[in-house]
C-alpha cells in the first residue's frame, strides 16, 4: 500500500504537468499567418526557436482585407519577456505609418535589449499593435525561445 503523501504528491505532479503543457500548447501557438475578412495582423517568424546570438527575422504582415495605421515607424513592435518587461522596441521617428492589406514590414533583432546589453536565454513575447479605420485596436502577438 501507498503512502498517502505520495499519491497527494504524485496526483499534483500529473495535474501541474497537465496545466503546464496546455500552457504551453497556447504559448507556443504555430498558426502565425492567416488572412480574414476586416481588420487582422499578423507575426511571421522563420522559426520558434533561436540559438543565443542569431538574429530573428520578424515580419509583421497585415493580414486582413483593411488598411492599418500605426502611430510610428516600429508599427508597434515591441518584444517583452513571458511578464511584461520591455526587452526591445525598435527606435523610431514618431510619424505614422500605414500597412494596407497583405503588405509586410521586416525587423531584424540580434537579441540586444534597449539598454544594450543581451538578453538571457527564455522565451520571449514579440507583440504588434495598430488601429483599423475605425479606431479599434488591432493586434497579435507569437512567442519564441532563445537557448544557448
Amino acid at each position: 500500500m501507498l503512502a498517502k503523501s505520495l499519491v497527494i504528491f504524485i496526483s499534483f505532479g500529473v495535474m501541474v504537468g497537465l496545466l503546464f503543457g496546455v500552457y504551453l500548447i497556447d504559448v507556443k501557438n504555430t498558426g502565425q499567418l492567416v488572412y480574414v475578412e476586416g481588420p487582422s495582423i499578423s507575426i511571421v517568424t522563420e522559426k520558434f526557436d533561436f540559438k543565443l546570438n542569431e538574429d530573428i527575422k520578424i515580419r509583421v504582415i497585415n493580414s486582413g482585407s483593411v488598411p492599418l495605421t500605426f502611430p510610428d515607424a516600429s508599427y508597434g513592435l515591441k518584444i517583452t519577456g513571458l511578464f511584461g518587461e520591455l526587452m526591445y522596441s525598435p527606435t523610431t521617428t514618431q510619424v505614422i505609418s500605414t500597412l494596407e492589406s497583405e503588405n509586410e514590414i521586416e525587423f531584424s533583432w540580434d537579441h540586444i535589449k534597449n539598454d544594450g546589453e543581451i538578453v538571457l536565454d527564455g522565451i520571449y513575447r514579440i507583440s504588434v499593435m495598430g488601429m483599423d479605420e475605425k479606431g479599434n485596436n488591432v493586434e497579435r502577438s507569437t512567442t519564441v525561445t532563445i537557448w544557448k
